[in-house]
């Protein structure tokens, strides 16, 4: 391995996470000021390690107030390692602070898509409902810029992270997803949690499983106690042969109540198209406990029975 050299990129970004760490944000920002500029003029390609000085410069921005200079790094690391959580956080949090609420929502909504478990973009999303709301009326949803479709690729990405930065978003996943499970939605959520249910209730009865499923998971950012929701996802997962998803959202929707009856007939419906017949019955057991004479559950109970001999 190539020995650092003083002043290269490596020691300019340590010495400038710890003056942030301390609280000294303009000397952090030219710190990575410098940072980006050793790296451009290597002339080497390394655009996740100049997209991390952009974002970090852009986080010293958000911290001095400086909020059009936060946007414009937070624009420029995006360029160049698209779906970054960090700069789409700290650029909504900038045109939040600049009041511009509908630019704030579509960052907000894109790490949502990415990660559904950021506490601090759920939140973000919640305050933004409601600013749009009251200045632009019941029909801002259609006033808003185009919300990104983040790829596959893009939510898998974060699985790959290099160590150090894995091992920082893991520990914040997982304090984010204690958070988001802990937090008790306010009266204005669980509304708009069930007119986003509704909506989905209407796209499955058209046949349109997959922006059901959508509006299902939007629903679910709102308010994650409404056993239904989960039971109506599992639905539309099974219609798309989504198996597993079917498995886990029945197993949510049981949680919540244990004696929703759809719950338990779509879950034990996915353990057979699974092959795992003795779950399969199990689960058309306990609904027989339930609702004894129920036709679909006992000709179901018949069929894995049959797979089980």
């Amino acid at each position: 391995m190539a020995p650092k050299f003083p002043g290269s990129v490596e020691e300019l970004r340590a010495a400038g996470n710890e003056r942030f760490r301390n609280g000294q944000y303009a000397e952090a920002s030219a710190l990575y000021g410098r940072a980006l500029r050793v790296l451009q003029a290597q002339g080497s390609s390394n655009p996740e390690e100049e997209s991390v000085l952009y974002s970090n410069r852009a986080a010293c921005h958000l911290k001095d107030g400086n909020c059009r200079d936060c946007i414009k790094d937070c624009t420029s690391a995006l360029a160049l390692l698209p779906f970054s959580i960090k700069p789409l956080l700290r650029r909504a949090s900038a045109y939040e602070a600049l009041e511009k609420y509908p630019m704030a929502y579509v960052d907000y909504k894109t790490v949502l898509q990415i990660d559904n478990s950021v506490t601090s973009a759920l939140e973000g999303i919640n305050r933004m409902t409601r600013a749009l709301m009251d200045s632009l009326g019941p029909e801002w949803r259609l006033k808003l810029p185009s919300i990104p479709l983040v790829p596959v690729s893009a939510q898998k990405r974060w699985n790959s992270l290099p160590s150090e930065n894995h091992k920082e978003m893991a520990k914040s996943k997982s304090k984010e997803t204690t958070t988001t499970k802990n937090r008790v939605p306010s009266a204005g959520d669980v509304e708009r949690a069930r007119v986003l249910k509704e909506e989905g209730n209407e796209l499955v009865k058209k046949g349109n499983h997959k922006k059901a499923i959508e509006k299902y998971s939007e629903s679910l950012l709102y308010s994650n106690l409404e056993s239904a929701t989960y039971s109506n996802r599992a639905l539309c997962y099974l219609v798309l042969k989504q198996y597993k998803e079917a498995v886990k959202d029945c197993t949510e929707a049981l949680k919540l109540d244990g004696k929703n009856v759809k719950a338990f007939y779509r879950r034990a419906q996915a353990h057979k198209a699974l092959k795992d017949y003795k779950s399969s019955f199990a689960d058309i057991s306990n609904l027989l406990q339930i609702e004894p004479r129920n036709g679909p559950a006992q000709k179901l109970r018949q069929e894995i029975k049959q797979s089980l001999h």
